[in-house]
């Protein structure tokens, strides 16, 4: 293992596990997909596979800019947030809505993953003065942020709301009575707090 004397040998090294995680997900993001029930879902996680395979190129750009060879370095991480990922998915779900909130979750690790480790790389790539590197980092690190707020407007006005309705139909009538009892409970502490002050 290269020791890490500089601040270049640091971003090289930092790129090359960004450049190891970006072809994971090249391989990941198709098997989300194809489990995924929602159409939205399944759009958005293909045009952010596009978009993967773009920021891939990008990061061989940026080695040829510090003049080093595009290499990988095993990323750790986010082979464990794919592997925890697959392992969510791969759960038996009674409803497909719930499979896919549980995809959204799962991307959305990986996009963080992504904001936080493109958001260091830029920080010493500017630190370097190296504009070309951080251009190309900075284009990256906008799609990342743009696919976790799709991923979240998604969850928030169609996955979630259809699979917390299934929960609905099963739960309605027992919630119904859990929000009456409730309603009598604050009913009752409010007319004992009006009479306290009164007296």
């Amino acid at each position: 293992m290269a020791s890490i004397d500089s601040m270049n040998a640091l971003l090289v090294d930092e790129l090359r596990d960004i450049y190891d995680a970006e072809k994971r997900l090249t391989k990941a993001i198709p098997k989300l997909a194809r489990k995924a029930t929602s159409d939205e879902l399944r759009s958005a996680l293909e045009e952010h596979l596009e978009e993967t395979e773009q920021q891939v190129q990008r990061l061989e750009q940026a080695f040829e800019h510090l003049g080093e060879r595009a290499k990988a370095k095993p990323c750790a991480g986010m082979k464990g947030i794919i592997e925890e990922g697959d392992e969510h998915v791969g759960e038996d779900y009674d409803d497909d809505d719930l499979r896919d909130a549980v995809i959204i979750g799962s991307a959305q690790r990986v996009e963080h993953y992504e904001i936080a480790a493109y958001g260091t790389a830029i920080a010493h790539a500017r630190l370097l003065e190296l504009d070309e590197v951080v251009g190309l980092l900075e284009e990256s690190l906008e799609e990342e942020k743009a696919a976790d707020r799709k991923l979240t407007e998604i969850a928030e006005t169609v996955v979630n709301l259809e699979a917390a309705s299934e929960d609905d139909e099963e739960q309605s009538g027992s919630r119904r009575f859990a929000t009456s009892s409730v309603r009598a409970t604050a009913q009752a502490q409010g007319r004992r707090r009006s009479s306290a002050r009164k007296k």
